[in-house]
């Protein structure tokens, strides 16, 4: 079964998220690891994109855009929303879901759901402790580039304006759990009903991140509650509850957004 958690961020270091992206990391410290030589190791296997911009220079031309509209200027400022979409283990073995086929499912999740946006798309295959469940993670700056066409989930009176700062809604959430179980059920992935309250909430100690950029993510979320492809390496439908879910596909555990 698939789930989509959001982490929102006022990290003004857009070039954190590309490195966690990119390399691999201590699970319990949270630190990039080092070869022999002192170089950061890049991740076995994963597949990048990026949206309205080269993924390689996120960082710098998300600031660029910030600079054109005089948005996130300040510290308090929310700069990036971080959305992750973490498919069920057995879609793997059973579904025959690969992390390029992930890559670009989620890739035009993105696209469809995050119009105007600079965004990396990046899909990961090792999972958290070596539980290899396949999931994307999408990045997106805060300030919308480019001006879109209304689209129906919208609920601010600019929001489709370039300019104009992304909000993470209630009913935009609901929306896009709706467009993962749909996307699931379209592809015969294993999927739950992301729709339905869980009874329990699930939690992570922001320690187990480590410093820099998921450990900022959590503290942060505690407090107020594409180049072409980079490859390393070269429905069934199923209804249980969101509580019982026990796989992780990072450092980031997955938990339903209404809950946070």
């Amino acid at each position: 079964m698939a789930i989509i958690k959001h982490i929102k961020s006022r990290n003004a270091n857009y070039s954190d998220a590309l490195e966690y992206l990119l390399f691999q990391h201590n699970e319990k410290t949270g630190k990039p690891l080092l070869d022999d030589s002192g170089r950061k190791l890049l991740r076995e296997e994963f597949y990048m994109d990026g949206l309205h911009c080269d993924p390689m220079s996120f960082d710098k031309e998300c600031e660029k855009t910030n600079t054109f509209f005089h948005k996130n200027q300040k510290r308090g400022d929310i700069k990036s929303h971080h959305y992750i979409i973490s498919f069920d283990p057995v879609d793997a073995t059973e579904c025959g879901l690969t992390g390029e086929k992930a890559q670009a499912l989620c890739l035009d999740f993105a696209r469809k759901n995050f119009p105007g946006y600079q965004a990396l798309v990046v899909t990961h295959t090792d999972g958290h402790n070596g539980s290899g469940n396949i999931h994307t993670h999408i990045v997106i700056n805060s300030v919308r580039k480019y001006a879109v066409e209304r689209q129906d989930y919208m609920d601010k009176p600019h929001e489709h304006e370039a300019g104009f700062k992304h909000r993470s809604t209630t009913r935009f959430l609901n929306h896009l759990k709706k467009e993962v179980m749909e996307m699931c059920d379209r592809e015969g992935l294993h999927q739950v009903d992301l729709l339905s309250p869980a009874p329990a909430k699930i939690t992570i100690s922001a320690e187990s991140l480590g410093a820099n950029y998921g450990k900022a993510y959590l503290e942060q979320q505690f407090q107020n509650h594409s180049v072409s492809k980079v490859r390393p390496h070269e429905s069934s439908h199923r209804t249980e509850n969101v509580a019982n879910l026990d796989y992780h596909a990072d450092p980031l555990i997955y938990i339903q957004d209404h809950l946070i």
